[in-house]
């Protein structure tokens, strides 16, 4: 099922619709979707418990870390601090695009606890993209919050435990974690913002002109059907080196050939519903 994306005046996505059956309407992408609807309405309130939980834990050892961090701090960790910085950036490029990619590609909604909760949402997102502009801090940002509240902890943790001298052998590495936590955990703001076409601040914008955060344009790419490149959502600086490696391709190939599964073939199942 083809799938294409071109730019209107006003600069949103616009999608075509789906093959129609007989006595069918047209089957529209976006929020009046079947599949869509249907998706939607399986976000529970245990979720909705799960991620206001992970949000409060993960800013509270957020801040925590970083008071941490600057009472630590050494003119000396300068250069350190910088690379730091910029391959916590790459490594959260790239793990956006691992989960991006598997959550994608494999799976089911049918699985029991795991499906609805996380694989849900990545279902919902190709056939209404728009549908996270709609969702609020608490359901945007939930998910990633959880996945960085562990090392967070332990570098809270260490911060409490270890003596000043142990702290400074280990500051270079700390701000590596520090840097990878903040990236993935504004991840999904991120990929919201991509799909934001109204209201951004300037910022913002700035900001995916620079390519510094991923651009809209540049994240388009990925929502041509059938979603199998440009997976990476955080800054996309690794998506082109890794199309032209054929990263995912050839993990696909190899996942497929050791146990018959097909890529995405869940997201056609819910691309396909019509009513």
């Amino acid at each position: 099922m083809a799938r294409m994306v071109n730019e209107n005046d006003c600069g949103e996505e616009t999608q075509s619709p789906e093959p129609q059956g007989p006595g069918r309407g047209a089957a529209r992408w976006g929020p009046q979707h079947a599949g869509a609807r249907e998706l939607a309405n399986l976000y529970s309130p245990g979720k909705r418990c799960q991620e206001w939980i992970s949000v409060i834990l993960c800013f509270s050892l957020m801040a925590f870390n970083f008071i941490h961090l600057l009472a630590n701090f050494h003119l000396g960790h300068s250069w350190s601090i910088l690379l730091g910085i910029v391959a916590g950036i790459l490594t959260a490029d790239f793990a956006s695009g691992l989960v991006h990619w598997g959550a994608d590609t494999w799976g089911s909604v049918d699985l029991p606890i795991f499906g609805k909760a996380f694989i849900r949402p990545f279902r919902e997102h190709h056939i209404d993209p728009t549908a996270i502009t709609r969702h609020d801090f608490i359901e945007t940002n939930g998910d990633n919050c959880m996945l960085t509240i562990i090392p967070l902890a332990n570098m809270a943790f260490n911060f409490l435990t270890l003596s000043p001298a142990e702290i400074y052998h280990i500051y270079s590495w700390y701000c590596y974690l520090f840097a990878l936590g903040i990236f993935v955990t504004l991840t999904n703001q991120i990929h919201k913002w991509s799909h934001t076409y109204f209201g951004l601040p300037r910022w913002v914008v700035f900001l995916q002109d620079c390519h510094i955060i991923l651009p809209r344009k540049h994240h388009r790419i990925h929502h041509v059907a059938p979603h199998e490149t440009y997976f990476c959502i955080t800054t996309g600086w690794l998506n082109y080196p890794l199309e032209k490696l054929g990263f995912w391709r050839s993990v696909e190939d190899l996942i497929q050939g050791v146990t018959g599964e097909k890529p995405r073939a869940d997201d056609l199942k819910w691309a396909q519903k019509v009513k």
